[in-house]
């Protein structure tokens, strides 16, 4: 796998029938190694390890209903109260974060409600204060502390 421009982190990979498996701490199981599950590990592991976020309160792969069709916010991030708190769309670092990736983003959280928005393909990330009122994002230079 690429090196990325997030930290390093000690991984566990497996080979099953010719494929590589990543361990997910999230959902404690081995994930098919895709390049975007790759960029995935490495932020969760970001965001648990130099922002402090706790682990429990992060889920990968959770369901979004966006015009009666099922998707997928590739992690999202949940406040104490359980409400979401931040939205991550991850990519592989071959697809730039453009504005059609920040569109998919905005529509996910449309239907989240979350105050903040990442996007992210291991090569760089942007993180967004959201302005649920219809207004647009706002760029910010890091990524919220996790609210007390």
């Amino acid at each position: 796998m690429l090196e990325l421009n997030l930290p390093p982190y000690k991984h566990e990979v497996i080979r099953k029938k010719d494929k590589l498996y990543i361990f997910d701490i999230l959902r404690k199981k081995y994930i098919y190694l895709t390049p975007e599950e790759w960029v995935r590990q490495h932020f969760v592991h970001l965001l648990l390890n130099k922002y402090s976020y706790p682990k429990a309160l992060i889920k990968a792969e959770s369901a979004v209903i966006y015009n009666q069709l099922p998707k997928r916010a590739d992690l999202l991030v949940f406040d104490r109260n359980g409400k979401p708190f931040l939205l991550i769309e991850c990519k592989d670092t071959l697809v730039p974060l453009d504005d059609l990736v920040l569109q998919q983003a905005a529509r996910y959280n449309h239907i989240v409600q979350a105050p903040y928005v990442i996007l992210v393909n291991g090569l760089e990330w942007f993180c967004y204060q959201a302005n649920t009122e219809s207004g647009p994002f706002l760029l910010l230079e890091d990524i919220p502390l996790f609210p007390d």
